[in-house]
């Protein structure tokens, strides 16, 4: 038994009829707002107690439009492959790949140093969109959408 199923039981056990009848002319009255004295319970407003409690900045964020960045800084591959080779005292060997994995084509180049297909892999497995570069280590798409 649902607790106002039980509540229904205990005012018609201590009530009269009349009495009733005004108990529920009160609850109504509270229902349509004739009663600003007694409001119902909020129960959203206890689960959600910081629902539409917000602020608006007096400013706006940007007061002037930012410059464009550079999508990467142009890098040259053939002056990278050399850096490592002074640093680590041999030459950067390019990609070895397993006999079952995908090669890249051979059109295909770094869009940030240039390097050529022979130093570039996929770095996202079977869906192939993504190339990263042994060079300069850029993470770039093979058909990029515009």
């Amino acid at each position: 038994m649902s607790k106002i199923s039980r509540f229904i039981i205990w005012i018609c056990s201590k009530f009269t009829r009349n009495e009733i009848e005004q108990i529920i002319n009160g609850l109504v009255d509270v229902l349509q707002d004739r009663n600003p004295e007694v409001k119902p319970k909020d129960d959203f407003k206890e689960k959600h107690p910081n629902y539409r409690n917000f602020s608006v900045d007096p400013l706006a964020p940007l007061s002037e439009p930012q410059e464009p960045k550079e999508l990467f800084p142009s890098k040259d591959y053939k002056l990278l492959l050399a850096e490592y080779q002074l640093k680590h005292g041999k030459p950067l060997s390019p990609v070895k790949y397993r006999s079952s994995s995908p090669r890249v084509p051979e059109h295909t180049s770094c869009a940030c140093c240039g390097a050529p297909h022979c130093y570039l892999y996929y770095n996202d497995g079977k869906k192939r969109t993504q190339l990263k570069c042994k060079v300069c280590n850029h993470l770039f798409q093979l058909n990029r959408r515009c």
